[in-house]
């Protein structure tokens, strides 16, 4: 009888340990952050294909202004493969408001009057109409000049400016005299900006690498560095630019040798002009990847390579130069269908804020804020997609201090699938203590985990899970809940309050499957925090 008990209770403690979550183990350095990033670190995009629509009117949006807002402090990159096709006429006045019967903008202190409710609703019916054609358009590379006037000018700097962003403006590399560049147009919008006194910085060129591709024009890296030093002498003729950025080259991700011998040459002459250098990173191909794609440990790794290429480069030319991701998202092609805009999605932008930071990287900026295609934070509606509710979170709970931290598995067959990230709270927060850390946390694997913090750390957490909004969808669900309620705006001026949930004292953390969550530990009393 007591071997048969002793049968069933070992039978028992078998299926429990079977049932009970893997556990993992956090090990963390407290006493020194391994590095800081840049208080703008996570930045937003918008891509110039923008003045190919009627919808730059839209940056006028109160709720979109709420939405930025958000984000702030960050950068605004205004650039993107239609960057290089823009060309500044001060007296354009062809997106003039008033064949559509409203107002210009008029300003209010230093931000424009907002554009009236039904003018919202209506540039957004004809993006939902435009955006589909444009898309295919730059996936054809069938890309023609865009104008920019003075006025869509006013409008850009005004929408950054009154969100707590700071402009980026990407100018045109392509106009081109005898393979030099060609400074005549930037020098009127030059003129422009400086007369009235925009705060902005500068890039020149998107992509260098797919000029031939794009504009049948190839231009060797020493060349465009020496374009760059012109730029830069330019800039300090205007008192207004005296202490303007200067970032680039923006070229595209190191997967081809001719890609870093651009970069080095590049580097070599025009280098020592820079504020950061600038490079791109998308994981994978937007018109052929799947959902096990997000999920991959392999293709989240895959970023390491890519930027501990862009270092070795920066380190043997300008090693004293920062380096920012200028564009990135998951899937370049204007992102994946049903993928980049849902929940899934952020698995690989929160996996890449937490590696970048890591490995080195100053600043990320996400493409896109809002416009076309699949990959951008704000929808056509003007709606927050998930990778916007996490992207607020991300704003609201980490700090610029990183600290070196790495995760011991109890299961090795499940190693990667749990990725942890860990910085110092941010310490803007008006809720959390000098000293806290906050920790971020992916389970990308289909069985829930235990994650086991050391010592004096159990305490005092407070949880930040977020799951899909629409169980149904799951993991391509276009909506997000925290802690169990979905998140959306009160109203089109106020985002709402992004309450944690007190954990039980000494309980382990289990992060269920299949989702992403934050960790605030408020008594880790951390020295490299304090």
């Amino acid at each position: 009888m007591g071997s048969l008990v002793l049968l069933v209770l070992c039978l028992l403690s078998c299926t429990l340990a079977a049932l009970s979550p893997a556990s993992v183990r956090i090990q963390v350095e407290l006493a020194r952050p391994l590095r800081d990033v840049s208080p703008r670190f996570l930045s937003v995009a918008l891509d110039a294909s923008l003045l190919r629509t009627e919808s730059l009117d839209l940056l006028r949006s109160q709720k979109l202004s709420t939405l930025a807002r958000g984000l702030s402090p960050g950068y605004l990159r205004f650039g993107g493969t239609g960057a290089d096709f823009i060309l500044f006429e001060p007296n354009n006045r062809s997106s003039s408001p008033h064949k559509y019967g409203w107002k210009s903008p008029n300003t209010q202190g230093n931000c424009l009057n907002p554009i009236p409710l039904e003018v919202e609703t209506y540039l957004t019916y004809l993006l939902t109409l435009q955006a589909p054609g444009l898309l295919m358009k730059d996936l054809k590379c069938d890309l023609k000049n865009i104008t920019i006037s003075e006025r869509s000018v006013d409008i850009l700097h005004n929408f950054a400016n009154c969100s707590g962003l700071h402009l980026i403006f990407g100018l045109n590399a392509l106009l081109r005299k005898n393979h030099t560049w060609d400074s005549s147009n930037a020098q009127k919008l030059l003129r422009y900006c400086a007369s009235k006194q925009y705060n902005m910085s500068w890039e020149l060129g998107n992509e260098p690498n797919s000029f031939r591709k794009k504009a049948h024009i190839k231009i060797q890296g020493t060349q465009l560095g020496k374009d760059f030093q012109h730029l830069h002498n330019l800039l300090h003729t205007f008192k207004a630019f005296e202490h303007t950025g200067l970032y680039g080259p923006d070229i595209g991700q190191p997967r081809k040798r001719p890609i870093i011998t651009l970069l080095k040459g590049f580097l070599e002459t025009g280098g020592n002009v820079l504020d950061a250098v600038t490079w791109h990173h998308y994981y994978v191909n937007g018109r052929n990847t799947s959902l096990k794609d997000f999920l991959s440990p392999k293709v989240l790794d895959s970023l390491k390579l890519k930027i501990n290429k862009i270092f070795k480069v920066v380190a043997s030319t300008v090693p004293d130069k920062k380096v920012w991701l200028g564009e990135t998202s998951s899937a370049f092609g204007g992102g994946a269908p049903d993928l980049s805009d849902k929940y899934v999605a952020g698995f690989m932008w929160l996996d890449k804020l937490g590696l970048s930071a890591k490995l080195g990287i100053d600043v990320v900026i996400r493409q896109v804020l809002f416009g076309i295609g699949y990959y951008q934070l704000v929808d056509v509606n003007l709606d927050p997609l998930p990778d916007y509710w996490l992207s607020l979170i991300y704003k609201r709970l980490v700090g610029t201090k990183v600290l070196n931290v790495s995760a011991v598995h109890s299961d090795e067959g499940s190693s990667g699938t749990l990725r942890v990230y860990m910085h110092c709270t941010n310490p803007n927060s008006q809720v959390y203590r000098k000293g806290s850390v906050t920790m971020f946390a992916l389970n990308l694997g289909n069985q829930d985990k235990r994650i086991l913090l050391c010592c004096r750390l159990f305490n005092q957490t407070v949880q930040y899970l977020l799951q899909p909004g629409n169980s149904e969808k799951g993991l391509h669900s276009q909506s997000v809940q925290l802690n169990g309620e979905l998140l959306k705006m009160v109203d089109n001026k106020t985002l709402p309050v992004t309450m944690g949930k007190a954990l039980p004292a000494g309980s382990p953390i289990i992060l269920p499957a299949q989702s992403y969550a934050f960790y605030v530990i408020q008594d880790a009393r951390a020295p490299a925090c304090q």
